[in-house]
Protein backbone atom coordinates (compact mmCIF):
# COMPACT_ATOMS: atom_id res chain seq x y z
CA UNK A 1 0.00 0.00 0.00
CA UNK A 2 1.74 3.79 -1.15
CA UNK A 3 1.76 6.33 1.42
CA UNK A 4 -1.03 8.38 0.79
CA UNK A 5 1.71 11.29 0.38
CA UNK A 6 2.39 10.45 -2.68
CA UNK A 7 1.31 11.10 -6.39
CA UNK A 8 -1.19 8.65 -7.95
CA UNK A 9 0.25 5.93 -10.04
CA UNK A 10 1.53 6.85 -13.90
CA UNK A 11 2.98 4.98 -16.58
CA UNK A 12 6.15 6.11 -18.62
CA UNK A 13 5.29 8.43 -21.77
CA UNK A 14 8.32 6.39 -23.20
CA UNK A 15 11.27 3.99 -21.93
CA UNK A 16 14.12 2.31 -23.49
CA UNK A 17 17.42 1.03 -23.60
CA UNK A 18 20.76 2.27 -23.72
CA UNK A 19 24.07 0.27 -24.51
CA UNK A 20 26.91 2.07 -22.62
CA UNK A 21 29.61 -0.30 -22.80
CA UNK A 22 30.23 -3.63 -24.37
CA UNK A 23 29.22 -5.12 -21.13
CA UNK A 24 26.17 -3.13 -19.67
CA UNK A 25 22.74 -1.78 -21.33
CA UNK A 26 20.59 0.16 -19.13
CA UNK A 27 16.88 0.58 -18.83
CA UNK A 28 15.69 3.63 -18.43
CA UNK A 29 12.24 5.91 -19.05
CA UNK A 30 10.16 9.04 -18.66
CA UNK A 31 7.05 9.72 -17.49
CA UNK A 32 4.87 12.97 -16.59
CA UNK A 33 5.06 16.17 -18.62
CA UNK A 34 7.14 16.11 -21.75
CA UNK A 35 7.50 19.84 -21.57
CA UNK A 36 7.95 19.85 -17.99
CA UNK A 37 11.06 20.68 -15.89
CA UNK A 38 13.31 17.60 -15.67
CA UNK A 39 14.38 15.84 -12.84
CA UNK A 40 16.59 12.47 -12.64
CA UNK A 41 15.39 10.05 -10.14
CA UNK A 42 18.67 7.59 -8.61
CA UNK A 43 17.54 4.44 -6.96
CA UNK A 44 19.40 3.02 -4.04
CA UNK A 45 21.82 0.16 -3.28
CA UNK A 46 24.12 -0.22 -5.37
CA UNK A 47 22.24 -2.27 -7.18
CA UNK A 48 18.65 -1.82 -5.74
CA UNK A 49 16.90 -0.98 -8.80
CA UNK A 50 13.55 0.80 -9.89
CA UNK A 51 10.11 0.39 -8.26
CA UNK A 52 6.72 2.15 -10.19
CA UNK A 53 6.46 3.79 -7.33
CA UNK A 54 9.45 5.65 -7.55
CA UNK A 55 7.99 7.93 -10.35
CA UNK A 56 5.29 9.05 -7.26
CA UNK A 57 7.26 11.51 -6.00
CA UNK A 58 6.89 14.12 -8.21
CA UNK A 59 3.76 15.84 -9.84
CA UNK A 60 3.78 14.41 -13.04
CA UNK A 61 1.98 17.32 -14.59
CA UNK A 62 4.95 19.67 -14.03
CA UNK A 63 7.85 17.69 -14.00
CA UNK A 64 9.61 15.96 -16.66
CA UNK A 65 10.41 12.29 -15.01
CA UNK A 66 13.70 10.85 -15.83
CA UNK A 67 14.53 7.29 -14.18
CA UNK A 68 17.14 4.17 -14.89
CA UNK A 69 18.12 1.21 -13.79
CA UNK A 70 22.01 1.88 -12.98
CA UNK A 71 24.43 -0.70 -14.29
CA UNK A 72 23.94 -3.99 -12.82
CA UNK A 73 20.45 -3.12 -11.62
CA UNK A 74 16.54 -3.92 -12.14
CA UNK A 75 16.30 -4.07 -15.88
CA UNK A 76 19.68 -2.99 -16.89
CA UNK A 77 21.48 -6.19 -17.76
CA UNK A 78 23.43 -8.03 -16.96
CA UNK A 79 21.54 -8.56 -13.39
CA UNK A 80 24.46 -8.15 -10.67
CA UNK A 81 27.31 -7.34 -13.12
CA UNK A 82 29.76 -5.51 -11.00
CA UNK A 83 32.61 -5.68 -14.14
CA UNK A 84 33.38 -2.27 -15.38
CA UNK A 85 30.70 -0.57 -12.45
CA UNK A 86 32.26 2.24 -10.42
CA UNK A 87 30.84 5.70 -9.42
CA UNK A 88 32.56 7.45 -11.83
CA UNK A 89 31.12 5.07 -14.90
CA UNK A 90 27.64 5.45 -13.33
CA UNK A 91 28.19 9.71 -13.29
CA UNK A 92 29.34 9.27 -17.02
CA UNK A 93 25.90 7.27 -17.70
CA UNK A 94 23.88 10.32 -16.08
CA UNK A 95 25.58 12.43 -18.21
CA UNK A 96 24.86 10.33 -21.21
CA UNK A 97 21.35 9.98 -20.39
CA UNK A 98 20.75 13.35 -19.90
CA UNK A 99 22.87 14.13 -23.22
CA UNK A 100 20.45 11.47 -25.10
CA UNK A 101 17.11 13.17 -23.72
CA UNK A 102 18.44 16.50 -24.64
CA UNK A 103 18.59 18.02 -21.27
CA UNK A 104 20.42 20.65 -19.73
CA UNK A 105 20.12 20.83 -16.54
CA UNK A 106 17.54 18.87 -13.65
CA UNK A 107 16.67 18.74 -9.69
CA UNK A 108 18.71 15.58 -8.67
CA UNK A 109 16.84 13.48 -6.53
CA UNK A 110 18.54 10.17 -4.66
CA UNK A 111 18.19 8.37 -1.24
CA UNK A 112 20.25 5.86 0.88
CA UNK A 113 23.19 5.12 -2.20
CA UNK A 114 21.23 7.49 -4.53
CA UNK A 115 22.23 10.08 -1.98
CA UNK A 116 25.81 9.28 -2.98
CA UNK A 117 25.31 8.97 -6.21
CA UNK A 118 23.28 12.69 -6.35
CA UNK A 119 26.41 13.96 -4.66
CA UNK A 120 29.15 12.67 -6.05
CA UNK A 121 27.28 13.56 -9.90
CA UNK A 122 26.39 17.02 -8.64
CA UNK A 123 29.83 17.67 -7.44
CA UNK A 124 30.95 16.79 -10.97
CA UNK A 125 28.57 18.54 -13.02
CA UNK A 126 27.12 21.44 -10.48
CA UNK A 127 26.37 23.54 -13.81
CA UNK A 128 24.16 20.19 -14.65
CA UNK A 129 22.09 20.58 -11.47
CA UNK A 130 19.15 23.14 -10.94
CA UNK A 131 18.99 21.47 -7.05
CA UNK A 132 18.88 18.05 -4.89
CA UNK A 133 16.76 16.56 -2.80
CA UNK A 134 18.69 13.56 -0.51
CA UNK A 135 16.99 11.53 1.62
CA UNK A 136 18.70 8.91 4.16
CA UNK A 137 22.47 10.07 3.80
CA UNK A 138 24.87 7.48 2.86
CA UNK A 139 28.71 8.79 2.66
CA UNK A 140 30.14 5.61 2.21
CA UNK A 141 32.52 6.03 4.69
CA UNK A 142 34.24 3.02 6.66
CA UNK A 143 32.48 3.74 9.57
CA UNK A 144 28.88 3.16 7.86
CA UNK A 145 30.12 0.29 5.53
CA UNK A 146 31.24 -1.81 9.43
CA UNK A 147 27.87 -0.38 11.13
CA UNK A 148 25.85 -1.59 8.40
CA UNK A 149 27.60 -5.77 8.26
CA UNK A 150 28.35 -5.35 12.12
CA UNK A 151 26.58 -2.70 13.96
CA UNK A 152 23.23 -3.38 12.92
CA UNK A 153 23.40 -6.43 15.28
CA UNK A 154 22.90 -3.98 17.97
CA UNK A 155 18.93 -3.54 16.50
CA UNK A 156 18.54 -6.72 14.85
CA UNK A 157 20.70 -9.40 16.18
CA UNK A 158 18.89 -12.63 14.66
CA UNK A 159 18.91 -11.04 11.39
CA UNK A 160 22.75 -10.47 11.68
CA UNK A 161 22.57 -14.02 13.02
CA UNK A 162 21.42 -15.04 9.60
CA UNK A 163 23.63 -13.00 7.75
CA UNK A 164 26.96 -15.08 8.81
CA UNK A 165 24.94 -18.07 9.37
CA UNK A 166 27.00 -19.67 6.04
CA UNK A 167 30.28 -18.25 6.92
CA UNK A 168 32.84 -20.68 8.75
CA UNK A 169 33.57 -19.40 12.15
CA UNK A 170 36.79 -18.35 11.00
CA UNK A 171 35.60 -15.43 9.16
CA UNK A 172 33.23 -14.28 10.91
CA UNK A 173 35.49 -11.14 11.48
CA UNK A 174 35.24 -9.73 8.64
CA UNK A 175 31.82 -10.13 6.88
CA UNK A 176 32.55 -8.64 3.63
CA UNK A 177 35.81 -10.21 2.86
CA UNK A 178 33.76 -13.57 3.58
CA UNK A 179 31.18 -13.08 1.35
CA UNK A 180 33.09 -11.45 -1.11
CA UNK A 181 34.28 -15.38 -1.50
CA UNK A 182 30.57 -16.15 -2.36
CA UNK A 183 29.52 -13.42 -4.03
CA UNK A 184 32.02 -13.44 -6.78
CA UNK A 185 32.71 -16.94 -6.88
CA UNK A 186 32.04 -18.51 -10.71
CA UNK A 187 29.17 -21.22 -9.06
CA UNK A 188 25.74 -19.40 -9.43
CA UNK A 189 24.25 -21.54 -7.09
CA UNK A 190 26.44 -20.20 -4.35
CA UNK A 191 26.70 -16.68 -5.36
CA UNK A 192 22.68 -16.64 -6.04
CA UNK A 193 22.59 -17.88 -2.36
CA UNK A 194 24.65 -15.58 -1.07
CA UNK A 195 23.14 -12.17 -2.85
CA UNK A 196 19.92 -13.10 -1.78
CA UNK A 197 20.91 -13.67 2.15
CA UNK A 198 22.31 -9.71 1.76
CA UNK A 199 19.24 -8.77 0.58
CA UNK A 200 17.42 -10.40 2.91
CA UNK A 201 19.34 -8.92 5.51
CA UNK A 202 19.35 -5.81 4.23
CA UNK A 203 15.39 -5.37 3.66
CA UNK A 204 14.56 -6.67 6.88
CA UNK A 205 16.09 -3.63 8.40
CA UNK A 206 14.31 -0.65 6.22
CA UNK A 207 11.17 0.10 8.09
CA UNK A 208 10.88 1.59 11.96
CA UNK A 209 8.43 -1.72 11.95
CA UNK A 210 9.87 -4.36 10.11
CA UNK A 211 7.49 -5.70 6.95
CA UNK A 212 7.62 -9.12 5.83
CA UNK A 213 7.05 -8.37 2.43
CA UNK A 214 9.57 -6.17 2.09
CA UNK A 215 11.78 -8.32 3.66
CA UNK A 216 10.88 -11.31 0.72
CA UNK A 217 11.27 -9.19 -2.03
CA UNK A 218 14.69 -8.14 -1.50
CA UNK A 219 15.88 -11.59 -1.17
CA UNK A 220 14.12 -12.64 -4.22
CA UNK A 221 16.89 -13.62 -6.35
CA UNK A 222 15.78 -10.17 -8.98
CA UNK A 223 16.87 -7.76 -5.88
CA UNK A 224 19.08 -10.04 -4.15
CA UNK A 225 21.63 -10.30 -6.80
CA UNK A 226 21.43 -7.16 -7.47
CA UNK A 227 22.11 -5.15 -3.96
CA UNK A 228 24.18 -8.54 -2.99
CA UNK A 229 26.68 -8.49 -5.73
CA UNK A 230 26.40 -4.77 -6.12
CA UNK A 231 27.17 -3.79 -2.40
CA UNK A 232 29.34 -5.34 -1.63
CA UNK A 233 31.48 -5.02 -4.43
CA UNK A 234 31.07 -0.91 -4.15
CA UNK A 235 31.73 -1.34 -0.07
CA UNK A 236 34.96 -3.15 -1.24
CA UNK A 237 36.15 -0.36 -3.24
CA UNK A 238 34.65 2.44 -1.00
CA UNK A 239 32.38 3.39 -3.62
CA UNK A 240 35.29 4.06 -5.61
CA UNK A 241 36.01 7.31 -3.49
CA UNK A 242 38.23 8.93 -1.74
CA UNK A 243 38.58 9.71 2.19
CA UNK A 244 35.34 11.62 3.40
CA UNK A 245 35.07 13.14 -0.26
CA UNK A 246 31.25 14.23 -0.59
CA UNK A 247 32.16 16.23 2.66
CA UNK A 248 34.97 17.60 1.48
CA UNK A 249 33.56 18.68 -2.17
CA UNK A 250 30.09 20.00 -0.53
CA UNK A 251 31.51 23.28 -1.53
CA UNK A 252 31.47 22.46 -5.17
CA UNK A 253 27.15 22.36 -4.83
CA UNK A 254 26.64 24.66 -1.95
CA UNK A 255 25.22 27.92 -4.28
CA UNK A 256 22.33 25.06 -4.64
CA UNK A 257 18.75 24.58 -3.39
CA UNK A 258 18.68 21.12 -1.24
CA UNK A 259 16.79 19.29 1.12
CA UNK A 260 17.87 16.84 3.60
CA UNK A 261 15.38 14.38 5.18
CA UNK A 262 16.46 11.36 6.89
CA UNK A 263 14.35 9.13 9.28
CA UNK A 264 15.44 9.52 12.88
CA UNK A 265 15.35 5.29 13.62
CA UNK A 266 17.45 4.55 10.36
CA UNK A 267 19.20 1.41 10.95
CA UNK A 268 20.94 1.08 7.36
CA UNK A 269 22.06 4.76 7.24
CA UNK A 270 22.32 6.31 10.82
CA UNK A 271 21.19 9.93 11.72
CA UNK A 272 24.83 10.96 11.84
CA UNK A 273 25.62 11.07 8.64
CA UNK A 274 22.90 13.08 7.67
CA UNK A 275 23.98 15.65 10.22
CA UNK A 276 27.31 15.76 9.39
CA UNK A 277 26.64 16.59 5.78
CA UNK A 278 23.90 19.21 6.54
CA UNK A 279 26.97 20.85 9.41
CA UNK A 280 28.57 21.20 6.21
CA UNK A 281 25.78 22.62 4.00
CA UNK A 282 23.85 24.43 6.58
CA UNK A 283 22.03 26.12 3.42
CA UNK A 284 20.12 23.15 2.86
CA UNK A 285 16.98 22.18 4.75
CA UNK A 286 17.14 19.57 6.74
CA UNK A 287 14.27 17.56 8.43
CA UNK A 288 14.40 15.04 10.89
CA UNK A 289 11.28 12.54 10.93
CA UNK A 290 11.06 11.34 14.28
CA UNK A 291 8.92 8.21 13.70
CA UNK A 292 10.88 7.01 10.85
CA UNK A 293 13.31 4.47 9.75
CA UNK A 294 15.13 4.16 6.68
CA UNK A 295 12.97 3.35 3.66
CA UNK A 296 11.29 6.26 1.49
CA UNK A 297 7.84 5.14 1.55
CA UNK A 298 7.93 5.78 5.47
CA UNK A 299 4.79 7.85 5.40
CA UNK A 300 6.44 10.80 7.21
CA UNK A 301 9.66 10.42 5.14
CA UNK A 302 7.57 10.61 1.93
CA UNK A 303 5.31 13.58 3.17
CA UNK A 304 8.52 14.92 3.41
CA UNK A 305 9.93 14.39 -0.01
CA UNK A 306 6.66 15.62 -2.44
CA UNK A 307 6.51 18.23 0.11
CA UNK A 308 10.17 18.85 -1.16
CA UNK A 309 9.28 18.59 -4.59
CA UNK A 310 6.53 20.45 -4.58
CA UNK A 311 8.08 23.40 -3.23
CA UNK A 312 10.81 23.56 -5.40
CA UNK A 313 7.92 23.89 -8.42
CA UNK A 314 6.75 27.14 -6.83
CA UNK A 315 9.84 29.42 -6.52
CA UNK A 316 12.97 26.88 -6.96
CA UNK A 317 14.32 26.56 -3.49
CA UNK A 318 13.31 24.47 -0.16
CA UNK A 319 11.94 24.83 2.83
Amino acid sequence: MNPPALYPPLEPNRSGRLAVDEIHTLYWEECGNPDGVPVIFLHGGPGGGLSPTHRQFFDPAFYRIVLFDQRGAGKSTPLGEYRNNTTQLLIQDIEQIREMLGIDKWLVFGGSWGSTLSLAYGQAHPERCTGFVLRGIFLCTPAEIDWFLNGVKWFYPEEHARLIAPLPEAERSNVLQAYAKLLFCDDPEVFTAAARNWGRYEGSCLHLLPQADVTDHFGSVEVGLGIGRLEAHYFLHDSFLTDDQLIRNVDKIRHLPAVIVQGRYDVVCPPLSAYRLHQAWPEAAFHMIPDAGHSAFEPGISKSLVAATDQFKTDGRFA
